[in-house]
């Protein structure tokens, strides 16, 4: 059966990161990933990491933050400051042991049409990504044609994307091109919603297809890890947090035998 990971999640109600991090192990988790984004957080990303290695967790990506992603788009110093910032996040992650970075093309629902500007840009983060050995996965946001225009023009074998199928719900309306990305979905994020909004749901408590999702997943020759981008918070609040997580490997084993039919 696949191994199966969780998100080491920032934006849980009630509990601090490190209640998360044990609850994850508690329930039977061995790999998380982690949101890298550079913010001021009450317990480091740093630390996070470090809790998560001597818990004996294995950190399969970071997440990097998408503040201000869109102004790398744009002429200007803005936009190269976005590359720097990228750069060294991807050194961070290299000198920590993590082999793959999940970025965002863009930010909210409007963002500059995709251009030369922008693509230059991604090419010197990934080109520097693949001198230290690291994979980039870009997100299906929230705005079509970015995936396929940077993926189309940058077919380095270090560079593919990251399915998230929460965006793909809500904001695609089930409607995704799988076929120009076969063989290069590195990464998964897999939760629910009830396209109402991105809330993050336990597989399967929302109204996505999850049969239909699986198979074209199977499809494009995913072979990583059921990976589940899960928050505490709203009705979930009415169980604990080592119950929330415990539902969630639960669920996942369940993703996972569908990936075996």
């Amino acid at each position: 059966m696949r191994e199966l990971a969780v998100c080491v999640q920032n934006s849980n109600k009630n509990v601090s990161v490190i209640d998360t991090i044990n609850a994850i192990k508690s329930a039977g988790f061995k790999n998380v990933f982690i949101q890298w984004y550079d913010k001021d957080l009450e317990i480091s990303q740093q630390e996070q990491v470090e809790f998560c290695k001597e818990l004996g967790l294995n950190i399969i990506f970071a997440h990097l933050g998408y503040q201000n992603i869109n102004a790398i788009w744009e002429e200007g110093q803005a936009g190269d400051d976005l590359v720097e910032r990228y750069k060294r996040n991807i050194k961070d992650c290299s000198e920590n042991g993590i082999k793959m970075v999940i970025m965002h093309l863009t930010g909210g629902k409007k963002a500059p049409k995709y251009n030369e500007i922008g693509l230059e840009r991604f090419r010197k983060i990934t080109d520097f990504a693949k001198s230290l050995g690291i994979k980039v996965a870009f997100e299906n946001t929230k705005i079509k044609g970015y995936l396929e225009y940077v993926l189309g023009n940058i077919k380095d074998e270090n560079v593919g994307i990251c399915f998230d199928s929460g965006h793909y719900h809500v904001h695609f309306n089930d409607e995704f091109d799988f076929k120009p990305f076969k063989n290069r979905i590195f990464a998964i994020h897999l939760h629910d919603n009830d396209k109402s909004d991105d809330l993050h749901l336990l597989p399967f408590d929302g109204t996505l297809d999850w049969k239909n999702t699986i198979n074209k997943l199977k499809e494009c020759n995913y072979t990583g890890p059921i990976t589940l981008e899960l928050c505490y918070r709203y009705e979930y609040l009415k169980m604990s947090i080592d119950e929330f997580y415990k539902i969630g490997y639960e669920r996942g084993i369940k993703l996972a035998e569908m990936m075996e039919e």
